[in-house]
């Protein structure tokens, strides 16, 4: 298999240290390893495989060598600057944050869901929003087989979401970064409002799920929660479908498809946890069960941790699908 020249902009970030360890642990084919920074943090070293890498500032003229992918994970306003010039020079770039994922020709792939869709790319491709990644997987066998009228998230987000800084909070009981200390408290408020009363991470869930599933008619509604969990996220997710069903037969459906892990023997409590979760890829789903008060309706719960699945390991998974199309 050939091997690949790689770059890692954000690699002292949280995100961009979980897409090291990723790509450590799945051994993935790389010639050259290149790190990038912001000033601040250049200079530091980072180990990989057992070799020491000194990571780079990112500036203008980083991308001027022989660089196949490269994965961005600092944030929008570094994306919205350095991406397109990466992709300039012939670099298939895989972005974390928010900046292209609605970009009507940039696609934006859960590879389990719209793998395919990685390779229509015209140098950038958008990794979606963490919650929305775990909420497509068990989404994507209900609508191909019995379709679906309307979606409802409530999410429970871990702060891990919101960086280190948010992590120490809840461990020091602090109030640096949310509006209220986040220790003993549910915030019903990620991001920023908009003049719909929305947040603006509601409206991402709803816009990104319409896109990876490609029907811009589906009705989508969330509300998103912060919670004082360190890592992983679950989401509490009701779907009417357009067909009948049998509930064994949704499990079975949830089952076969890829990524996902059924938790789901109420008569032993077993169901999805966050604890679980942390640390692994797939996505755990549980107390799946009938919706009565409408006709063909589900409900279910979904878990998964928010810095793999959620972010790094969907970004390798899809630069090993620009990888084997470069063999």
């Amino acid at each position: 298999m050939k091997k690949i020249n790689l770059a890692v902009v954000g690699a002292t970030g949280n995100v961009g240290r979980m897409i090291l360890k990723v790509l450590e642990e799945k051994d993935f084919p790389i010639e050259n390893l290149y790190l990038f920074s912001s000033k601040k943090s250049a200079g530091s070293e980072i180990d990989f495989k057992g070799k020491k890498y000194v990571v780079e500032e990112l500036t203008e003229d980083v991308f001027d060598r022989d660089i196949d992918i490269a994965t961005f994970s600092a944030g929008g306003t570094i994306s919205e600057k350095f991406a397109p010039i990466a992709a300039s020079k012939g670099i298939t770039v895989v972005d974390n944050s928010s900046h292209f994922r609605m970009e009507k020709d940039i696609p934006l792939v859960v590879p389990e869901v719209n793998g395919k869709e990685a390779l229509n790319n015209s140098g950038i491709i958008a990794n979606p929003n963490c919650s929305t990644i775990q909420s497509v997987l068990p989404l994507k066998p209900l609508y191909d087989k019995y379709g679906i009228k309307r979606v409802i998230y409530n999410t429970y987000q871990a702060v891990s979401g919101s960086g280190m800084k948010a992590i120490e909070d809840l461990a020091n009981k602090t109030c640096e970064v949310y509006p209220y200390p986040i220790a003993y408290n549910c915030l019903p408020h990620i991001d920023v409002f908009l003049e719909n009363g929305y947040t603006k991470e509601e409206m991402k869930m709803i816009e990104e799920t319409r896109k990876i599933l490609d029907d811009d008619s589906l009705k989508v509604t969330a509300t998103t929660v912060r919670v004082p969990i360190k890592n992983s996220h679950a989401v509490s997710i009701n779907v009417e479908l357009e067909k009948d069903f049998d509930i064994e037969e949704i499990r079975k459906d949830f089952e076969s498809f890829p990524g996902i892990i059924i938790r789901d023997d109420i008569e032993n409590n077993i169901y999805p946890l966050e604890q679980e979760s942390d640390g692994k890829d797939e996505v755990f789903v549980g107390r799946i069960r009938r919706d009565f008060s409408v006709d063909n309706g589900i409900n279910f719960w979904c878990v998964a941790d928010n810095l793999r699945k959620g972010a790094a390991s969907n970004t390798v998974q899809i630069a090993e699908i620009v990888a084997n199309e470069m063999q």
